[in-house]
């Protein structure tokens, strides 16, 4: 008789890398939660910041959502006073989209909130182990330049 599936399955490399993303993904949505914000509110927000002013399109594209669900996520944080869209300095018929004071502020807690929730899910690792860890994800994640 052969091997049981479930050992043979959870010694995958693909199985233990996503097992370990949905371990940091709950700590991280929990963390954002402790400032009442999203994960997709979270990367829509950073991705402002570091891109503003940006044309609502590009934005949708940079960080890969839905533009359905961008319009959405963008509602959430206009409404809260997170965000302003404004006619897009380059092209008047586009929105762009910037990061309010307001939004600035969340966003740093965010961060500092997601660094600690990161900091929990490599804390059996040493600092030398860590970033060997995060340079071989982007190695293999396709996302390295």
């Amino acid at each position: 008789m052969s091997e049981a599936p479930l050992p043979a399955i959870r010694s995958l490399p693909s199985w233990l890398l996503g097992r370990a993303a949905a371990r940091g993904r709950a700590l991280v949505a929990e963390a954002l939660a402790g400032e009442d914000m999203r994960m997709w509110h979270h990367v829509v927000l950073s991705a402002a910041r570091d891109l503003a002013p940006v044309a609502q399109a590009d934005l949708g594209r940079a960080v890969g959502l839905d533009p359905k669900d961008l319009v959405g996520v963008l509602n959430d944080l206009q409404s809260a006073g997170l965000v302003v869209r404004e006619p897009d300095p380059r092209d008047r018929r586009k929105n762009a989209v910037s990061l309010t004071e307001q939004g600035a502020r969340l966003l740093k807690r965010c961060e500092k909130a997601a660094r600690a929730a990161n900091d929990e899910l490599l804390a059996p690792l040493s600092a030398a182990e860590r970033e060997q860890f995060t340079a071989m994800l982007l190695r293999i994640s396709g996302t390295a330049d």
